[in-house]
């Protein structure tokens, strides 16, 4: 079988889109600074698309984008761009204008949206993990469940297209159903995560029930919204 140095082919990745709703770096640095001091490491090296669709001229764009820059988040390109000036500073900025349309699912796994995958029964043996998930780690545990048997720290990143099981401290940013598997569920013994995603809906951590923190918990997707629940 000939080997090539390289192939180009569709793949499936997750990316978290920030939808911006104003054009002010002022508004949107007390917004971002509010999640970060809930979440200090919750941004760190976190790949996203920025959403422009409701803003239709963005005079300041190179201010915007440094700015979000400057709190660790990383860019693939921007989305939504409906304004041809707007696309031409983008474009200068270094950026790619991503269209919106059917083929983009291909390559985008937007949160908060219904996805456009073919879940398959093809599930692997578990992935297990037996020691610390460090700051900038990622673990990803392709068409299999995900157990963690230790601590999980902040800044860290596991993903599963099953379920997650963390038995230590749950820290970072989980995902579970990566692949778009809706009945995937994530337990953990100590919840303090930053981020929590299955299939697409997710929660930051201001959004918890205070109550939990801290606790041992089972989430999974009802209704297309994340339910957190103590484990007694």
């Amino acid at each position: 079988m000939k080997i090539f140095p390289l192939e180009l082919r569709e793949n499936n990745f997750k990316i978290l889109v920030l939808y911006l709703n104003t054009d002010s770096v002022v508004l949107i640095t007390q917004e971002l600074n509010k999640k970060l001091k809930i979440s200090p490491n919750v941004f760190k090296n976190l790949a996203i698309i920025i959403d422009v669709e409701k803003i239709h001229n963005i005079k300041n764009w190179d201010n915007i984008k440094n700015l979000i820059i400057s709190f660790n988040f990383r860019i693939i390109g921007v989305s939504g761009c409906q304004n041809d000036n707007l696309k031409k500073l983008i474009t200068k900025s270094g950026l790619l204008v991503l269209e919106k349309n059917r083929k983009l699912c291909n390559i985008i796994y937007k949160f908060k949206s219904n996805t456009c995958l073919n879940v398959k029964n093809n599930r692997k043996k578990t992935k297990i993990v037996d020691f610390p998930v460090r700051s900038g780690q990622k673990i990803y545990a392709a068409n299999s469940d995900l157990i963690i048997a230790n601590n999980v720290n902040p800044g860290a990143e596991i993903i599963a297209d099953g379920n997650v099981h963390v038995y230590g401290n749950m820290r970072g940013r989980v995902l579970a159903g990566a692949n778009g598997d809706i009945t995937s569920q994530i337990f953990c013994i100590n919840f303090f995560s930053e981020l929590i995603s299955i299939a697409g809906e997710y929660l930051l951590s201001d959004q918890f029930p205070k109550s939990l923190i801290g606790k041992s918990v089972r989430i999974y997707v009802k209704n297309k919204k994340l339910k957190i629940f103590k484990i007694d």
